[in-house]
C-alpha cells in the first residue's frame, strides 16, 4: 500500500471529533446560544414609546413583566408578529425582534383593527 491509498484511492481524513468535543470551551450549543440571543430583553420602538406617552398608557414593572412573559409564550409557539393584551392595553410586538411596535388603549367605544399578525396572547 502506498501513501496515496489502494488502487489510487486517497484515504479519507481522520474522522471529525464528536460535536461535543468541537464546542468552544465556554460551553453551550448553537441552539442554546441562539435561544439566549432571541430571548434578550424586550425593546420599545420609538413609535411605541410615543404612543404610550401620548395615550397616557400605564407601563410599569408589573405590566412589563406580563408583556415579556406573553412574548415568551408567543415565541415558544413560533409566533412572528403578535397582539398581546395586558389589562386594557393592546401591544403589537415583533416577537422575532423582541420589539414592541405600538400600544393602544382598548375600550368598547374604539373601533380597532389589527393586521399582519399571526398570533394573539392574553397576558
Amino acid at each position: 500500500m502506498s501513501v496515496h491509498g489502494v488502487d489510487g484511492v486517497t484515504p479519507a481524513a481522520a474522522p471529525a471529533a464528536p460535536a461535543a468535543a468541537r464546542r468552544p470551551a465556554q460551553g453551550g450549543s448553537f441552539a442554546a446560544a441562539l435561544e439566549a440571543k432571541l430571548a434578550g430583553p424586550l425593546k420599545m420602538s420609538s413609535h411605541a414609546l410615543q404612543r404610550i406617552e401620548r395615550r397616557e398608557i400605564t407601563f410599569d414593572a408589573p405590566v412589563k413583566a406580563r408583556l415579556e412573559a406573553a412574548v415568551e409564550k408567543a415565541a415558544a409557539k413560533g409566533a412572528r408578529e403578535s397582539l398581546v393584551l395586558v389589562d386594557n392595553t393592546a401591544f403589537v410586538v415583533s416577537v422575532r425582534n423582541r420589539t414592541v411596535i405600538t400600544a393602544v388603549n382598548v375600550s368598547p367605544m374604539n373601533d380597532q383593527v389589527f393586521t399582519n399578525l399571526d398570533s394573539a396572547v392574553i397576558g
